[in-house]
């Protein structure tokens, strides 16, 4: 008889990725089934990310919603995972003692062992421990969900930013090997992904070892994905500029395959701000390495990350940050938060002695100034092709077809169902705030949209 388990995740993509691993050690190693209502579960599992404000506390308001779901029904397992488990380990226990596993990001695979020991009489089980990469060792090939695909590549952070708890939950950086990266990128494409997306906490750092013993920056990785007949599409996140080397920047000028979207975070456009971030750049450095990366790929898309507010940082130096927008362009948004002090961080020690609602219109004029640039992209595009993998169907209206093109844009138009998983041709007829409407021209494979309906 298989157990059903539902998982609810926060937070980043790892953790969308993360949780689909879970999926599959469970599914091939202790004969699980996903469903998709909590009160339906034999086993809950909440996946948590400890980087928004008061991030521990909205788990525990959860779990004591999960608690009477337990407390309804013999037999119910309540699990903790991702990096607030990662975090706070056995102060889980001790304020919900009700929880049953508690795990980190690097321990996912040892789930069913987890929930068996359990189940057989041992106490509450925890183990956040860090054993590097041996997760991927222990778990299934995955399973492909659609037409794109996330696969991780490395884990860990080392930068050590003074707001990040990444490294404190995640620990250190350590890669995949390249071999092993490359037979998860064959399995899926051989289950109909044609677009991957590398992921890593400092995806740029990639240092994966090579069966020579040499080891392959993520650019030279990025070549070998290219080669793997069936993926047309490479995508990668997140990177950090302190490692932006002139491999991945030659990877943007040669590799064709390699999407036209970059995800490079800056947090300000303040030089003391940075400093007092530990980031280990400084605002010119970044600029002069996005006109590098502009000057291999002219077409290239380019998003950030954006913190405001943070302890030090006065109207000047907001200041600051919104003229190095101006300057840089965002036309593929912003990710923008206020700052809020994560517990065991160096800056949450700092003084920050401004008003939260100077920090709220700082926030409120800089993401005004970011959705500007968005939708002057997005206009530029009207009139244009573009080369759009389908996803599937829309989410504004399940009768029409969505997909992305390269540079990251959402693109809704009418179409044909089996359509899906297949790159189109699309003219961009109108833009709005955070996506675009199209009319396809042709479908790859000789599919002719009039046939269905939709040309013309």
């Amino acid at each position: 008889m298989s157990t059903a388990v539902y998982i609810e995740s926060q937070g980043c993509q790892m953790n969308d990725y993360d949780v689909g691993r879970m999926v599959d050690v469970l599914a091939s190693q202790a004969h699980c089934r996903r469903v998709e209502r909590p009160e339906d579960a034999d086993l809950l599992l909440l996946n948590t990310c400890s980087v928004r404000e008061k991030a521990q506390e909205k788990v525990f308001s959860q779990l004591g919603r999960w608690r009477r779901l337990k407390e309804a029904r013999s037999g119910v397992l309540i699990g903790v995972g991702g990096c607030v488990a990662s975090q706070e380990g056995d102060e889980i226990l001790r304020r919900a003692p009700f929880v049953d596993l508690v795990f980190g990001p690097q321990t996912l695979h040892r789930l069913p062992e987890m929930v068996a020991r359990r189940r057989g009489g041992g106490g509450p089980q925890v183990d956040v421990s860090f054993p590097e990469i041996e997760k991927f060792d222990h778990l299934p090939m995955p399973r492909a969900e659609g037409p794109s695909a996330y696969v991780s590549v490395m884990e860990g952070c080392s930068k050590y930013c003074s707001f990040c708890v990444v490294p404190y939950t995640r620990g250190e950086e350590i890669s995949r090997p390249v071999d092993d990266v490359l037979s998860e990128v064959r399995a899926l494409a051989e289950q109909g992904v044609r677009e991957v997306n590398l992921l890593g906490q400092n995806v740029n750092a990639y240092a994966g070892p090579l069966s020579d013993g040499d080891s392959a920056d993520l650019g030279l990785l990025i070549e070998a994905v290219a080669g793997v007949p069936g993926i047309d599409r490479i995508r990668f996140t997140t990177s950090h500029p302190a490692e932006f080397g002139s491999g991945l920047v030659e990877a943007f000028r040669e590799v064709p395959q390699l999407a036209d979207f970059l995800h490079l975070p800056v947090q300000s456009g303040s030089d003391l701000i940075l400093k007092l971030m530990k980031r280990g750049h400084d605002v010119a450095t970044y600029e002069a390495l996005i006109e590098e990366i502009r000057a291999a790929r002219p077409s290239v898309v380019l998003a950030t990350d954006l913190i405001v507010g943070f302890p030090g940082e006065s109207e000047a130096e907001f200041e600051e940050t919104m003229e190095m927008i101006d300057r840089v362009g965002f036309d593929g948004g912003a990710f923008s938060f206020i700052y809020s002090p994560r517990p065991g961080t160096p800056a949450a020690d700092l003084a920050d002695p401004v008003p939260a609602a100077t920090k709220s219109a700082w926030l409120q004029r800089l993401q005004a100034r970011i959705l500007e640039q968005q939708r002057a992209a997005g206009e530029a595009l009207v009139g244009t092709r573009q080369w759009v993998l389908i996803d599937g169907p829309s989410r504004r209206d399940p009768r029409e077809l969505s997909g992305r093109t390269s540079g990251n844009r959402t693109v809704n138009f009418a179409g044909d169902p089996s359509w899906v998983g297949r790159f189109a041709e699309v003219e961009i007829a109108a833009a709005m705030a955070h996506s675009l409407r199209g009319r396809v021209v042709a479908v790859e494979g000789g599919v002719e949209p009039s046939a269905a309906g939709v040309g013309g």
